[in-house]
């Protein structure tokens, strides 16, 4: 994918990119469902973090693995800050190919390019593998740890939907939990960070945009509610004396279109993404409902007005239907901005191979987001087929990952000459 404009451009090497990304899919690869299995801190996840570092050690670069299991891959003494390429490598159960995976094997590509050009830069490259984005453990640790965002009351209470332990899974691995505190960077040793990715959505292949500047990473806040009625007859309780959690969930379910209407903006997204009914029987009227329901924006006021309208609905529609509402707040996260500055070079960079982009936010959360608030950050994504992510059918066409590696190419050298 060479330059429109004439101008002489470095160029990845798609097909030692491609061997490299099919290389690691193997690993943690179910041939029954297709799908891989890396969750963090696994006998996979950790297979591939090791093969990563034997890749490139034998491509010359430095490799080192810090307390809090993450891979970084080195060009370049630390006597200056560094530009860091980074994404994840664990993987969601039965996730695809490309989903983190893609912005460290695009990084390492970026280190070979500049060392078999024999490139001279002022500031060292770092390639990060993070350890455990996909939040097996409910955070994204890795990131956390590079950016200081731990604690060791964090470490020691963070544990899976299984009541598995981080610090025990970390064990496992012949990892001390403890040792993750350590692998925190000052912010004055980071020149800029910047992650490849895709975008796990549909809207670059619907609009046939190969590239997507991203401008932030939207907030999102995760309420448990819990609706409750009584549980009765379903055949001898008339519908008009009914105290049915069930109908009072389904009521707001049809408010959320109104409430992003009224209280949200285009980017606004209102989930309700899990549900127990109570006591869950087929001829029985739901006596309870508990459900979980996550919202998103890129602006914090909006997520406050549409908590406010959330919780407004629920008390209407539990007083109408005779129930009780509580809700806690398990989570809320504000949104997070990519540098100014990142964004008009991704921009500039994109123009200047004659390709055509677009600014969006990212629903979904990256490992950009932590380092936004210390350094120079940036997020590049490429089309996802069909939108799909998170699933075996997960893909992007060659030729846009070739054009996003080379964007990332391109931007690393900027920040690094």
């Amino acid at each position: 994918m060479h330059s429109t404009t004439g101008e002489h451009m470095l160029e990845v090497n798609l097909p030692r990119l491609k061997e490299s990304l099919l290389e690691l899919a193997d690993i943690g690869f179910n041939p029954i469902d297709k799908g891989i299995y890396r969750s963090g801190f696994s006998d996979a996840d950790m297979a591939g973090r090791r093969w990563l570092m034997q890749v490139a050690e034998k491509d010359g670069f430095s490799t080192e693995m810090d307390g809090a299991g993450n891979v970084w891959l080195g060009l370049g003494e630390l006597t200056k800050p560094a530009v860091i390429i980074g994404s994840h490598l664990d993987s969601v159960p039965a996730g695809g190919m490309f989903d983190g995976s893609l912005g460290v094997m695009a990084g390492l590509e970026v280190l070979r390019v500049v060392a078999e050009n024999n490139i001279s830069l002022q500031y060292p490259l770092r390639v990060l593998a993070t350890a455990e984005e996909e939040g097996r453990f409910g955070g994204m640790f890795g990131a956390q740890a590079v950016t200081g965002c731990l604690t060791p009351e964090w470490i020691l209470s963070a544990h899976d939907a299984d009541d598995v332990f981080l610090a025990d899974a970390m064990r496992a691995q012949g990892l001390n939990p403890m040792d993750a505190l350590d692998a925190a960077w000052p912010p004055d040793q980071i020149k800029a960070f910047l992650e490849l990715h895709i975008e796990q959505g549909p809207v670059l292949e619907s609009e046939d945009i190969p590239i997507g500047v991203v401008e932030g990473v939207s907030g999102v806040f995760k309420w448990i509610v819990h609706l409750k009625g009584k549980a009765d007859h379903a055949g001898t309780a008339p519908m008009h004396m009914r105290s049915d959690a069930f109908m009072g969930l389904a009521d707001f379910a049809h408010e959320i279109q109104r409430i992003i209407d009224e209280d949200g903006t285009d980017k606004s997204r209102i989930t309700v993404g899990k549900v127990e009914l109570i006591p869950g029987y087929p001829h029985t009227v739901p006596g309870e409902a508990i459900f979980t329901i996550v919202g998103r924006d890129m602006d914090e006021e909006v997520m406050r007005e549409l908590a406010t309208a959330c919780e407004r609905a629920l008390r209407a529609i539990a007083r109408r239907h005779r129930l009780n509402f509580e809700y806690k707040e398990v989570s809320w996260l504000g949104p997070r901005y990519c540098s100014k500055s990142m964004i008009a070079l991704m921009e500039q960079k994109a123009a200047a191979r004659g390709w055509s982009y677009k600014r969006m936010p990212s629903g979904a959360g990256h490992d950009v987001q932590f380092f936004s608030g210390m350094t120079e950050a940036g997020l590049i994504f490429i089309p996802s087929v069909d939108g799909v992510s998170h699933a075996p059918d997960e893909w992007s066409h060659w030729h846009h990952v070739e054009m996003g590696a080379n964007l990332l190419l391109d931007c690393v050298l900027a920040k690094a000459s």
